[in-house]
């Protein structure tokens, strides 16, 4: 059984809820499907809103999970970053992202997954590079840093088998028809909480 609840906003470190429960962190580009992605997993539709318009989410969102399994209580949080990459606001989101961002990634203690997202159409843009070698320079012992390819609806067989000759790791997701999201979430729980 899962339940999960919206549990705070916060543009900072400060203004974060308690370090106390293990933290997965959405990290990803503008319009990737950070949002859709977590309310799939979460199994809620509206849990996360998604929007329409990149870059609109410059907030950490926080979200509460609970999960009740053969009479075993755990207790978790999911984390949705500010996008990143986004012509518009990119100028904003890079200073966010080497300010007030990067510190709460760099020292938020609870920190135990970084889901680190890629659109399966595009999975070399720079930005995403980028992102990838600043994730592999911070991680911890007690860290995970898993890459997870979004939209793979959205590619044909041909293009999906060059992806994995590419990527042999990849975790490939789709929101909308729920591939992969269940594999996803034992990964997830795996790493917060060992076997369970």
């Amino acid at each position: 059984m899962l339940e999960a609840s919206f549990a705070a906003s916060a543009s900072n470190i400060g203004g974060a809820p308690d370090p106390n429960v293990s933290e997965t962190v959405f990290i990803g580009r503008s319009n990737v499907g950070k949002s859709s992605l977590l309310n799939a997993l979460m199994g809620r539709k509206n849990l996360a809103k998604t929007s329409s318009t990149p870059g609109k989410t410059r907030l950490i969102n926080f979200y509460s999970v609970n999960f009740s399994l053969e009479g075993a209580q755990f207790a978790m949080r999911l984390v949705d970053m500010p996008g990143y990459g986004y012509a518009k606001v990119s100028k904003a989101a890079k200073s966010d992202w080497e300010g007030e961002l990067g510190y709460f990634l760099q020292n938020r203690s609870s920190i135990k997954v970084f889901l680190r997202l890629i659109d399966a159409r595009h999975p070399e843009l720079p930005q995403d590079l980028e992102v990838k070698r600043y994730v592999s320079s911070i991680l911890k012992g007690d860290q995970k840093e898993l890459p997870v390819f979004t939209k793979i609806d959205k590619l044909n067989r041909k293009e999906k088998d060059a992806l994995l000759r590419s990527f042999p790791d990849a975790i490939m997701v789709s929101s909308a028809k729920g591939d992969g999201i269940e594999s996803l979430r034992e990964k997830i729980m795996e790493r917060c909480f060992g076997s369970y």
